[in-house]
């Protein structure tokens, strides 16, 4: 809020922070809001005249109230004002994951913003700034990036339209929620990912293509979800349908009771055109509505009047194609649950008007720790459905993993995109289905489902530890993650001819994992990180490889007994002498002694203790005075010696 006022200012220079709470200079003397005060409203939604006279100089003799939306933080300067009322809030767009819209949210404001509001008191002269919060309120330095926290399925198809998707943005959108976008784009048939006979000049590498039906809805100039719908009518009283759905789809709802279709809320408006009184209505909301679907008709170029009545299904077959991916099917056992087109599950409330249809579209979703709740839909005619959405009606015989059999299940399925119709016993398995169920399997279960043994896992430790300490070599990264992003390439054809993951040999999978290296590289890993290490006594030890939870390598392990190091001074080192080993210097029984890097040190300092006190426990064992000279052995002494 901007309090106006033509008297000079109170006091002090510039712009003075008043406390939380305290009484407004503009609001004093008792007038209150009767004569002698011009109460004004500026906000993006006002014609262009109503915002001009808030810009122009008022009367010297009475008090001007300017109640602004965010607009005001903009640089015009407003006339007169020395007090500003901030009550550290703002309408900011929001991506509402239960309507697959951005819509204006109330967020506290950022410092930046308070301080740019308070500067509007002190833009001509001293002024006031009255903070409507507590000081010890804490407010982010900044406004998050719109980009970050929006929607972005109306940038992805502008994208498409540039031929360009690698483009250099001062905030780089999510590519999460881009990736997003473009999903819904090629559900609503916007674009293509397929390769293109004739790409876009400049096209980056994951550029997509615009489809006819793309470059449509992007002259539409509107969200793709509204546009694939007023796209969709097939006559032209249908796209006046279509208009008035975008329009209400847009608004906030008209009705003040609960109810979960959008027949109630279309059936509201057509009452309001015809002049009857819904009590259950807000009067001016249908007519901002009324006001806006005329607008889509100019727009779209409906030559048909707004309808007066239409079947049953009419919203719904329109609004599926605004929303295809929550195209929903009844449960067969539960007429609360929908599977939807996405493979998610929904459910309606207890006193849904929508229960008892067997498919319905749900244009809101309240999304729930198990099924999302429906909290704005339609009915949809299957015979539409099928007619609209012809290709995503499938037949074919699937093989998938049944975790609770631990086996593969062979099925004849009927589907709606992700909506599983009916599945039957498909008798024999297909090899090539069954190699890649059980690769998605190991997906779901994790690379522990595979055959794995001490050994390999031993080398996968070495190759990734040597990867990071020797990042000069391009070894790839075995990672978890990576392995499994990466599956379909190595591990699809280590189960063909397969229907069990068991079946799989350890030694095939060993080698298929190995394969990920070529032939030099797996001669460096052998060298370079070894498995076994050669000690003074002539025999082989075996080196331990660990990495944290991480990823990261942890220090390899030698555990030797104390005997087999006589004569060596230096700790022994791997990966080009970068890596000291870990040495566990053991007892005779093999039970820890020291754990040390520092063999040198260790011999000096810590051994003549470490003699002492084992001697008399371990008389059989050799304890020679000079640990440097004498002979390394695994062995007792000779007896008599």
């Amino acid at each position: 809020m901007h309090a106006g006022h033509a008297d000079p200012p109170r006091a002090g220079e510039g712009v003075k922070a008043a406390a939380a709470g305290a009484p407004s200079p503009a609001c004093g003397g008792g007038s209150g809001w009767g004569q002698g005060v011009d109460v004004l409203e500026l906000h993006g939604d006002l014609p262009v005249e109503q915002q001009s006279r808030v810009l122009q100089p008022g009367d010297g003799n009475r008090r001007r109230v300017v109640l602004a939306t965010n607009v005001a933080e903009s640089s015009v300067t407003l006339p007169g004002v020395r007090v500003v009322i901030d009550s550290g809030l703002a309408r900011e767009p929001r991506f509402d994951p239960n309507s697959g819209f951005s819509r204006l949210d109330v967020v506290a404001v950022s410092q930046a913003s308070a301080d740019q509001r308070a500067g509007r008191a002190g833009r001509v002269a001293e002024g006031f700034a009255y903070r409507l919060w507590p000081q010890s309120q804490r407010l982010e330095p900044q406004r998050r990036p719109e980009i970050a926290q929006v929607e972005l399925a109306g940038l992805a198809l502008e994208l498409a339209a540039w031929g360009q998707s690698d483009l250099r943005f001062v905030d780089a959108p999510p590519p999460g929620a881009l990736a997003a976008a473009r999903d819904l784009l090629q559900r609503l048939g916007a674009i293509d990912t397929g390769p293109h006979p004739n790409p876009p000049p400049h096209a980056g590498e994951g550029a997509v293509t615009l489809t006819v039906t793309g470059r449509r809805m992007l002259k539409l100039g509107t969200h793709p979800r509204l546009a694939a719908m007023l796209l969709a009518a097939r006559d032209d009283a249908e796209r006046a349908l279509a208009c008035d759905l975008a329009a209400l789809v847009e608004a906030r709802d008209p009705l003040r009771a609960r109810n979960d279709g959008w027949r109630a809320r279309w059936l509201a408006l057509v009452a309001f055109r015809a002049g009857r009184n819904d009590p259950d209505a807000h009067r001016g909301g249908l007519a901002a509505i009324d006001a806006a679907a005329r607008q889509w008709r100019l727009r779209s170029d409906a030559k048909a009047p707004p309808p007066g009545g239409v079947p049953a299904h009419a919203l719904g077959d329109l609004l599926a194609h605004a929303f295809p991916d929550r195209i929903g099917h009844v449960h067969p056992r539960d007429p609360q649950r929908y599977a939807l087109a996405n493979g998610r599950m929904a459910r309606i409330a207890d006193d849904s008007t929508l229960r008892g249809e067997p498919w319905i579209v749900a244009s809101e979703l309240r999304f729930e720790a198990k099924d999302s709740l429906v909290l704005r839909g339609a009915a949809v005619d299957e015979a539409r459905l099928r007619a609209d959405f012809a290709p995503r009606f499938v037949e074919r015989d699937e093989v998938r993993w049944d975790a609770g059999k631990r086996a593969l299940v062979a099925e004849r399925v009927r589907r709606f995109d992700g909506i599983v119709l009916d599945a039957r016993p498909a008798g024999r398995v297909d090899g090539a289905l069954a190699a890649r169920a059980l690769t998605d399997a190991v997906a779901e279960l994790g690379l522990d489902a595979l055959p794995w043994s001490d050994g390999l896992r031993q080398w996968r430790a070495r190759a990734q530890s040597l990867r990071a300490w020797m990042p000069e070599l391009a070894l790839p990264d075995l990672s978890d993650a990576v392995l499994l992003a990466s599956r379909e390439a190595w591990l699809l054809p280590l189960f063909e001819g397969g229907t069990r993951i068991d079946a799989l040999s350890s030694e095939a999978f060993a080698e298929g994992l190995r394969a990920q290296l070529d032939w030099p590289l797996r001669q460096q890993v052998d060298a370079l990180a070894p498995a076994r290490i050669v000690v003074p006594s002539g025999l082989e030890r075996r080196i331990e490889y660990a990495l944290a939870h991480d990823g990261a390598p942890e220090a390899p392990v030698l555990a030797v007994k104390l005997q087999e190091l006589f004569g060596l001074a230096e700790t022994p080192r791997i990966a080009d002498g970068r890596i000291p080993l870990t040495l566990h210097l053991l007892s005779p029984a093999g039970r820890p002694l020291q754990v040390t890097q520092d063999l040198r040190g260790f011999w000096d300092r810590t051994y003549p203790d470490v003699r002492k006190e084992m001697k008399g426990r371990y008389p059989k064992h050799p304890w020679p005075d000079d640990p440097w000279n004498a002979i390394a052995t695994h062995r007792a002494k000779p007896r008599g010696t």
